[in-house]
């Protein structure tokens, strides 16, 4: 097995982003036919796939193991391997779409699929789907979370769902004995307040991704980040964008949540006030909660978002994507391979839900057994979000990267107190909608 790693390119993100974007044009779109064209190798015909992801340390060293495992089930296929960061995987990710040389199976964000997808880079997975790859213990909700344009771009590696993760102790130690399901954002800035009282914060605000947190609260109003076209925003009324931004500028001013600066230098789990017993919790990702639970070595719980209008806001995201590229020339091994970190038992024991909890009952329940408690609690949360949410939205638009970035430049300034929420949300909704329109046909 061939191992490549990734060197970081010295552009920017938002650089690299754009070349991405203006790349692979003159790549013919993938059809049935075409995949049907792609390379089906014999059991005794050699074939080489390669397969890229983004991820720490631990990620790696078991997709190395599944890739092995693999190997040694079908000796004729060999994978080779490139991973990075994530700022580094997307800087040398684009100039690799450029030169039409993207690796055969790509881990994919939802903030960048459609891009790759809208430029013919990646291959639609729907003639694979209950052939190669077993889609029968997949639901079509979970399925259509990679659909684009009526094609399948990408396959969930597996579900999350957005929460806040904390420790009960401090939670006590602020006065607060729990969390309740049916919290409300009066309350959570309530015990903000009360978590300042004890000489605490009470989490790390909505830095480093306001768009995932300002998409929750439009989805309880009823709204969205993007409208259903992706050429605008998706909701109207700036004083959502008020609302929301005004809550946890105020917040920062009090000393409740962690600033943009004190964010920056969050350099890594270590250094995270949960980890140091500074910060009561975190609001993130449900697959982020084993990897804190290691560092801190100490009970941790989960609870989901505040309301109103929780079940509303609250979704079952893809963890992230198995996309396979268009210009592969072996699309049926690298679909039997997406088949096999998707559904074969023995490859996800090894991943244990890294990548979301699996979308396969017979997997989940093999699994059970081997969870570790912290493990155990991120299936139970998914389990529990799927039974109050709403359906995803859909992977992020063309322009998405752009946006994000805006959305964050924005909210530090008004975290900082430099710009006003009213000012902030004018200045949002006329630079994204620029950078939105461009997906208008």
């Amino acid at each position: 097995m061939k191992i490549k790693k990734y060197v970081a390119g010295l552009s920017s993100l938002l650089l690299v982003a754009s070349l991405a974007a203006c790349s692979g044009s003159n790549t013919a779109s993938t059809t049935k036919s075409d995949s049907a064209k792609s390379k089906t190798a014999s059991k005794n015909e050699p074939v080489t796939l390669r397969i890229s992801w983004w991820g720490n340390q631990p990620r790696t060293d078991y997709t190395l193991k599944i890739i092995d495992l693999y190997e040694k089930q079908h000796p004729n296929v060999k994978i080779e391997s490139e991973y990075a960061s994530w700022d580094d995987y997307w800087k040398k990710l684009a100039p690799e779409a450029a030169a039409n040389n993207l690796p055969d199976i790509i881990q994919m964000d939802t903030s960048y699929v459609t891009q790759y997808a809208n430029n013919n880079q990646l291959a639609d997975l729907k003639p694979f789907y209950g052939k190669e790859i077993n889609t029968k213990e997949l639901s079509n909700d979970y399925i259509d979370a990679g659909k684009i344009n009526n094609h399948y771009y990408g396959l969930p590696t597996g579900s999350n769902a957005i929460g806040l993760q904390y420790d009960p102790a401090l939670l006590k130690k602020a006065g607060i004995d729990s969390i309740p399901q049916n919290w409300t954002w009066t309350d959570y800035q309530s015990m903000a307040k009360k978590a300042v009282a004890a000489g605490l914060k009470f989490d790390d605000g909505p830095n480093p991704a306001p768009d995932v947190f300002f998409n929750y609260y439009l989805r309880t109003q009823g709204k969205r980040l993007y409208s259903k076209d992706g050429t605008t925003l998706g909701y109207k009324d700036d004083k959502l964008f008020v609302n929301f931004f005004k809550m946890y500028a105020e917040l920062t001013k009090e000393n409740a949540i962690l600033s943009p600066d004190e964010k920056a230098q969050v350099k890594g789990l270590e250094d995270d006030p949960v980890v140091k017993q500074q910060s009561i919790g975190i609001f993130q990702w449900s697959n982020q909660f084993v990897g804190l639970q290691q560092v801190v070595n100490r009970p941790l719980e989960m609870v989901g978002m505040p309301g109103p209008g929780a079940d509303k806001g609250l979704f079952l995201k893809p963890s992230m994507y198995w996309s396979m590229s268009n210009s592969s020339k072996n699309k049926t091994e690298a679909a039997k391979f997406i088949d096999f970190l998707e559904n074969n038992v023995d490859a996800n024991k090894l991943a244990l839900g890294d990548r979301g909890v699996p979308g396969a009952t017979s997997v989940q329940k093999a699994l059970d057994p081997l969870l570790s408690p912290a493990q155990k609690q991120v299936f139970d949360y998914v389990a529990w979000a799927g039974k109050h949410s709403t359906v995803f939205n859909g992977p992020d638009p063309i322009g998405a990267g752009e946006v994000i970035t805006l959305l964050q430049n924005l909210s530090n300034q008004i975290c900082y107190g430099n710009l006003k929420p009213g000012d902030a949300a004018k200045q949002f909704r006329q630079q994204a909608d620029a950078i939105l329109s461009k997906n208008k046909k």
